[in-house]
């Protein structure tokens, strides 16, 4: 049998150990693969590559991109419902590995790139040249399995403002020159998640532009590694973990989030995707599928997250002794519905799906209502784990250093009490407890949910955008059809 070649964690790390100009607390971090800011997470990451290339895992997580080559499912363009279904189920098994902690995992933006990959006639409208080039990457891409995280909202800034009026030079990435070999970027992006640890950066402007901007209106894709391009990094929260013990999750999946800066970046034209137009930055999003596939594979995640924290307030109300108490499982009750009701629409967006140029995509009208609805329901998720569990989250041994010291030990043992688990397995239980749902962590992932696919005027938005309108108004006119306007019609219905 000829030998199949299938990317592996320890492929991945050693191919993001080069001369990315990574900063953090005012120095710069060096290799980030051992950096105590960053090496766990990067691990989290090897360990997902490492998950598709198990021999036990490959047909579930893999398909054959070229002979002898398989690469992850997320760049599977689906050509049937069935297809997608395998897609998802890949994606899926994925997000277990990271419990759904890990919202830019290499997924993401493969599943965004290859929603535009479908709509490709859409870059050739507007420049054959341009679509050649992203075709030509995206074969490089698919073929490496190379892991990308995208920057595609410009820094806040003056919100009451347009980009192009915004006070002081260089705030939004611009281009500011170009010659035969392909153009210069300057100014910044955000947010980088994942930047960190992965081999390259997508580069466009998901926010509107208009007439006038044109210097911010491209997309390209950038190794994290060029000349110029600067990460700033925000406070590692795996830095600040106490230990495995008392942060188990921030020690290993956060996924780390980053300005990016491109000083005087130079981005060859076979890297460049759309060019100088404000409307082909917007098509490339929302005229092709590359957006609804973006957040498809978010609400795959979400589903895998939302067990895990289901998972958790049962665990909580068995280990306090509160399960059997009517009033609580009618508080899990309502989560598992409202946690079923999330998994409900994905596989609901996935039937009600239509064909794309030849390819299978799910209902957007469903994936931006289930975008709505998750965005509310995350908050009320942490808000009811918070009720179930009291102050069991909170009266904790300060660290895993108490459990050293013998006379703490015996005190521990005699209030840490639990009918479900001894004392220390208790204590363990919580501070996990604590990482998903109060620490700064798990605030970070609070802020996460509700704001990664923009703020809920937005997703509201994609919602009234997407919907079948005459569907619904024309149920009233049928109606109103039915019966007259007239005294003598309404007085016989009488």
């Amino acid at each position: 049998m000829a030998k199949v070649s299938i990317k592996n964690g320890t492929q991945h790390i050693a191919g993001i150990r080069d001369d990315r100009t990574v900063y953090i607390d005012g120095v710069l971090a060096g290799d980030v693969t051992t950096h105590p800011a960053f090496r766990n997470a990067v691990k989290s990451i090897g360990k997902l590559y490492d998950f598709q290339a198990d021999p036990e895992h490959q047909e579930l997580m893999t398909f054959e991109s070229k002979p002898g080559r398989r690469v992850n499912r997320a760049w599977q363009m689906a050509k049937s419902h069935a297809e997608l279904v395998e897609r998802r189920k890949a994606i899926v098994a994925w997000a277990g590995v990271h419990h759904g902690f890990m919202g830019r995992s290499p997924d993401h933006v493969a599943s965004a790139l290859t929603g535009q990959l479908m709509g490709i006639d859409v870059f050739r409208k507007y420049s054959p040249e341009r679509a050649d080039a992203f075709q030509e990457y995206m074969n490089y891409a698919i073929d490496n399995d190379i892991y990308l995280t995208y920057v595609i909202i410009n820094p806040q800034a003056d919100r009451s403002k347009d980009w192009g009026q915004q006070a002081g030079a260089d705030l939004v990435a611009a281009i500011v020159d170009e010659d035969h070999e392909g153009i210069t970027i300057r100014g910044a992006k955000m947010l980088g998640t994942g930047a960190i640890m992965a081999n390259e950066v997508f580069v466009a402007n998901l926010q509107p532009l208009k007439p006038g901007e044109e210097s911010l209106a491209f997309s390209c894709a950038i190794p994290m590694a060029a000349k110029g391009l600067k990460i700033l990094s925000r406070k590692s929260y795996e830095q600040s973990a106490v230990s495995e013990f008392d942060n188990p999750l921030a020690a290993h999946f956060d996924e780390n989030d980053a300005l990016i800066y491109f000083d005087d970046v130079k981005v060859p034209w076979e890297r460049v995707f759309t060019y100088r137009s404000t409307d082909a930055c917007r098509a490339q999003f929302h005229d092709t599928p590359g957006h609804i596939m973006q957040n498809y594979q978010a609400q795959m995640r979400l589903t895998v997250k939302l067990r895990f924290l289901l998972g958790l307030a049962c665990r909580i109300t068995e280990t306090i002794g509160t399960h059997k108490m009517p009033q609580i499982q009618e508080k899990l009750g309502w989560l598992a519905a409202k946690a079923s009701m999330v998994e409900g629409m994905l596989y609901g967006m996935e039937a009600a799906g239509r064909m794309v140029n030849g390819y299978y995509v799910v209902n957007s009208s469903l994936l931006y209502a289930a975008q709505v609805l998750t965005q509310e329901l995350y908050p009320l998720f942490l808000g009811t784990i918070r009720e179930l569990a009291g102050g069991s989250m909170i009266m904790l041994p300060s660290s895993s250093r108490d459990l050293e010291n013998p006379e703490l030990l015996s005190i521990i043992r005699k209030t840490q009490i639990s009918a479900a688990m001894p004392p220390e397995e208790r204590v363990k239980f919580f501070k996990l407890a604590w990482d998903a749902v109060g620490s700064e962590f798990a605030s970070r992932h609070h802020q996460y949910e509700m704001f990664y696919a923009g703020a809920q005027f937005i997703t509201c938005g994609h919602s009234f955008r997407t919907f079948n309108w005459p569907g619904v108004t024309g149920l009233v006119d049928e109606m109103m059809s039915s019966y007259g306007t007239t005294p003598e019609i309404a007085s016989a219905a009488g």
